[in-house]
């Protein structure tokens, strides 16, 4: 397939700036992102490029004062994604207290309690070093799709999920990408989960994962956006959402149609600064904001 690869400069240019540029530009069909000293190179593949949607998304780009251009060009043919998927990435243990990145073997007694592993098929759970009953362990094989436990935001909602007690629930994870929050929820006993995400390689990827981490018969992947949600009705007991702030905005009316009386919605991929902005909305809808919590810039909440 042919993509374009396309240089985005930021100016000033931050981490902060680039991780919500990537976000926003995910809208806009771009898949694969590489930082620059000036902002990103982004690659998307040609015949999903939406230039209205990314210009739409500079234009509403919430930090003042930043100006963003770009160039686009056609990118040489190859898996632009190979690289990251060949190398892997390192085992994180994610608890209900904290979420840390876990080099092999490091694992400590004073860490023993309920945790979450989260691992790629090279570093396999007989490597972790010390373990107990209460760990959780989750390979994700990463393709083209979000969610591995690197981000902030994903590990705060497994580690969210810990404190929750999600025996015989019904789970609903919009944006699914990997795959991942859907399935902690099933391996901490949830009872069946639908995930759906616009891409379509992240839908597969969802399958794909739940076939490895023994979910599949409990898993359901959809491809598409919140329309896949018109054929159910006050249906799931907790609701995940791990996407951007305007889609959150947008979509958390038909997130609520599908939630049972006293069900929980769940969400981030945001910054702390959106939280105001996100619970009046949720409270327009007639949710109780419960709780929030922080990882450097970025914010949860759960709502009821």
């Amino acid at each position: 397939m042919k993509y374009y690869e396309v240089e985005m400069t930021i100016t000033p240019c931050s981490q902060d700036a680039r991780d919500i540029l990537s976000a926003l530009s995910a809208e806009a069909g771009f898949e694969t992102f590489e930082e620059t000293p000036t902002g990103l190179l982004a690659y998307v593949q040609q015949s999903l490029f939406d230039r209205e949607a990314l210009d739409n998304a500079i234009a509403d780009f919430p930090f003042e004062g930043t100006h963003i251009i770009y160039k686009v060009r056609e990118a040489e043919d190859k898996d632009w994604n190979e690289q990251w998927e060949q190398e892997g990435f390192e085992p994180i243990e994610v608890s209900n207290r904290r979420s840390r990145f876990v080099p092999l073997g490091q694992r400590s007694k004073k860490d023993d309690g309920r945790c979450v592993i989260i691992h790629d098929g090279r570093h396999l759970p007989s490597d972790l070093g010390h373990q107990t009953s209460d760990i959780i362990s989750i390979e994700i094989d990463a393709h083209l799709a979000f969610g591995t436990g690197t981000h902030e935001t994903t590990r705060m909602l497994c580690s969210t999920l810990l404190d929750m007690d999600l025996q015989g629930k019904r789970v609903l994870d919009c944006g699914c990408g990997t795959g991942i929050l859907g399935i902690c929820a099933l391996k901490l006993g949830a009872d069946s989960c639908v995930g759906y995400d616009i891409d379509e390689w992240s839908a597969d990827n969802t399958r794909h994962n739940a076939v490895i981490n023994h979910v599949d018969e409990r898993l359901t992947s959809l491809c598409g956006d919140s329309s896949v949600l018109s054929d159910y009705v006050a249906e799931f007991d907790v609701v995940l959402a791990n996407i951007n702030r305007n889609i959150l905005l947008a979509d958390m009316p038909h997130f609520v149609r599908v939630m049972k009386p006293g069900a929980t919605l769940i969400l981030s991929g945001f910054y702390e600064s959106d939280c105001t902005l996100l619970e009046s909305k949720a409270q327009q809808l007639g949710l109780k904001l419960i709780s929030t919590r922080t990882d450097g810039d970025w914010a949860s909440m759960v709502f009821q």
